[in-house]
């Protein structure tokens, strides 16, 4: 038996450089009736912890450190006393959100994660933050991109500790090496597949 996936979408602001946006974002939990993992935690924990309900939560699992998707995980962490996993190289990221409080764990490339017998690598693709991470099911045929791949392209590199030419590397180099026909569920908007924006990349 395979994990499913579920997804949840909450709504606040995007804050970096000075600026803030109000933004919705994606919410990814993996597992079944009885285990989970979760994929980002923005803004609203107790949303979140609502779809979860009495199932047990693996582990926080954060693609990388911008506020709206990490604002919620000390609370979500106290709410379901999960780990939070968090790529390391965006400490100063995580750090301008969050001074009382630390991850648990460093996510690096090739971490994995099994949860309801489905196995989630994670993949290092720094360029839209240098600890951008994403997280690839072979079994499940999907790779969960928070903001390094969106359906359309890349994502922001306008801001701060961003960088255009890095991000597309990192999509070529490792995303773009998954089949075409994994499903890319995005930290915002709409799934893709990696065939359709490699096409539309290359």
């Amino acid at each position: 038996m395979t994990a499913r996936v579920e997804k949840v979408v909450t709504s606040g602001q995007f804050s970096l450089d000075g600026g803030s946006w109000d933004v919705d974002n994606n919410v990814w939990i993996v597992g079944d009736d009885s285990e989970v993992i979760v994929i980002d935690a923005p803004h609203d924990a107790a949303a979140i912890a609502a779809t979860v309900g009495e199932r047990q939560v693996l582990a926080i699992v954060l693609t990388h450190g911008h506020n709206d998707h990490i604002n919620a995980a000390v609370e979500l962490r106290d709410l379901t006393g999960a780990p939070i996993w968090f790529p390391s190289a965006d400490t100063m990221l995580w750090e301008a959100e969050n001074t009382e409080a630390s991850p648990d764990h460093d996510l690096t490339d090739g971490t994995r994660f099994t949860v309801a017998g489905s196995e989630l690598v994670a993949i290092a693709t720094p360029g839209h933050s240098p600890g951008s991470t994403c997280l690839y099911s072979a079994d499940l045929g999907v790779v969960f991109s928070g903001d390094t791949l969106f359906n359309g392209g890349p994502g922001a590199t306008g801001r701060s500790y961003s960088d255009y030419d890095t991000i597309v590397a990192s999509i070529k180099e490792r995303l773009f090496a998954l089949p075409e026909d994994t499903i890319v569920h995005t930290g915002h908007g709409d799934d893709t597949r990696i065939g359709d924006e490699k096409s539309a990349l290359e």
